[in-house]
């Protein structure tokens, strides 16, 4: 039985990885597919808009030259990124000072990277990385204390209502919910109104930022802090770091539940496939089968050595 059982995960093996790897790549493509159709015309409208207002701008100034123009051009877009913006005769400073500085590193150690602002000096890039090189381990065992602590909550809520109301399965499902429904408005649904008022975002801009930066993916295409003709106070971006941080324990366990959702759903898909094939079969008898069930319900029953006489467990015993 030991060996049927260990045959059949090496055939699961075999096979889950290339299906796995067919549906990954048809969801990317599926993904790559709608944001063309969707992205694609607005990209090409803001370039024909562009090249309209370079040409505009040439003709109605003749003392301009087109090479000086791109320069111009070339030399303000180095200067954004690098965190400098004109205002009027002025330029404003600010994304290197301790706020900006002390957000850079939550986003570099978070591994968000929104692309905005990087360090432009070599020593800097070189501290960069031995900051980073230390700093994402130091994140991760964090976010994993935080998100054990966040799951001993949830259970700890869980046993109390089981004990009150006698209703295991009920309580469990109650408090699950309950800690979703809490998360997303803590983390969701609420911080896109903080946003809204302190950044002019409209709600929608501020839940996408939100859902991007707490999943890591850091598109930069907003980011905090970046509008010069805002003024921020100084708590601001020290509190989106710690949003960002409780955030990303949060969405790191809601992700987490959502794996163990698609891998026991395939568990219970290949034990039934099994069990299906192995009872169809004609040269097997149906304790056989009953055995192969009791395989797939209960992982945790240790296999039995080569002495030692194996015993049918029965499922009202198995509970």
């Amino acid at each position: 039985m030991v060996a049927a059982r260990r045959r059949r995960q090496r055939q699961k093996r075999r096979w889950g990885v290339p299906v796995l790897l067919v549906v990954y790549v048809g969801y990317v493509g599926l993904g790559a597919g709608v944001l063309q159709a969707l992205e694609r015309p607005a990209e090409a409208r803001a370039a024909q808009h562009l090249l309209r207002q370079r040409w505009e701008l040439l003709a109605n100034h003749t003392c301009l030259r087109g090479p000086a123009l791109q320069r111009l051009i070339e030399g303000i877009v180095q200067a954004y990124k690098s965190g400098i913006t004109l205002q009027g005769n002025t330029t404003s400073l600010g994304r290197w000072d301790f706020s900006g500085s002390f957000f850079f590193s939550i986003s570099a150690i978070t591994t968000i990277g929104y692309g905005n602002l990087s360090p432009s000096t070599a020593a800097g890039r070189i501290f960069c990385i031995l900051f980073a090189l230390f700093g994402i381990p130091l994140n991760l065992v964090l976010l994993n204390e935080i998100g054990q602590l966040m799951l001993l909550g949830v259970q700890h809520c869980a046993h109390r209502l089981e004990k009150a109301f006698h209703l295991q399965k009920i309580a469990s499902l109650l408090i699950k919910t309950s800690a979703l429904v809490t998360g997303s408005l803590l983390f969701l649904l609420l911080p896109p109104l903080l946003l809204s008022d302190k950044e002019g975002w409209s709600y929608e801009e501020g839940l996408y930022y939100s859902f991007i930066t707490l999943s890591t993916i850091g598109f930069g295409d907003y980011v905090i802090g970046m509008n010069p003709d805002r003024n921020y106070p100084g708590w601001y971006k020290n509190v989106i770091s710690l949003w960002i941080l409780f955030g990303m324990a949060w969405l790191t366990l809601v992700i987490k539940l959502c794996i163990n959702f698609l891998e026991s759903s395939s568990d219970f898909c290949q034990c039934n496939k099994s069990t299906v094939e192995e009872l169809m079969d004609g040269n097997r008898n149906s304790t056989m089968g009953l055995h192969d069930v009791e395989v797939c319900n209960d992982k945790d029953t240790k296999p039995k050595g080569p002495d030692e006489p194996h015993t049918y467990t029965a499922p009202a015993e198995a509970l």
